[in-house]
């Protein structure tokens, strides 16, 4: 009876143990979650098609696109046809105000930026997808756009390339 019950408990233990050996857990700091067949990636220049134009805008956020996905990735950066290619354009760059007080004077306003991103993933054409993205960020209204924009505007890249990263190479 004894010789069994030792059998029972080393079964056990062994088929635990070939459960946990077929798992594959990967963890990232980034929580990007590449396949190994994944090597390079480009980003093309996203042209600003928005009806207010920021004329900087287009080469800030290409820039900021790349300069996240370089540190944030141990992906390559190739000029063209990467293993995962992001292109699109930039379709809004909007002010309006916000916080409505009395005698109809805006409290706040509000910069508005819109990216249509076109992502395509040629080791895998499943992931594909194309989607808009906006961000934006509340400024008093007793200042002038032009006052405050250069401040704004990398705020708003930032959250935008945030949203870009987590939606193709996070998965989130």
């Amino acid at each position: 009876m004894k010789l069994r019950s030792y059998i029972l408990i080393l079964l056990a233990v062994v088929s635990t143990m070939a459960v946990f050996t077929a798992c594959k857990i990967s963890y990232s700091f980034t929580g990007a979650s590449i396949a190994p067949t994944v090597k390079t990636f480009s980003v093309y220049y996203f042209p600003n098609r928005a009806s207010l134009v920021n004329p900087n805008l287009s080469q800030q956020f290409t820039d900021g696109l790349q300069e996240k996905l370089i540190k944030q990735t141990s992906l390559n950066q190739i000029t063209e046809n990467g293993d995962l290619e992001f292109s699109g354009q930039i379709t809004e760059y909007d002010v309006k105000p916000m916080n409505i007080q009395e005698g109809d004077i805006a409290g706040q306003n509000r910069l508005t930026i819109g990216i249509k991103v076109k992502y395509v993933n040629n080791k895998d054409h499943e992931q594909d997808w194309e989607k808009s993205f906006t961000a934006y960020e509340d400024f008093d209204s007793n200042e002038s756009l032009s006052g405050v924009e250069d401040g704004l505007v990398p705020e708003i890249i930032k959250k935008l390339t945030d949203d870009i990263f987590n939606a193709s190479i996070a998965n989130w």
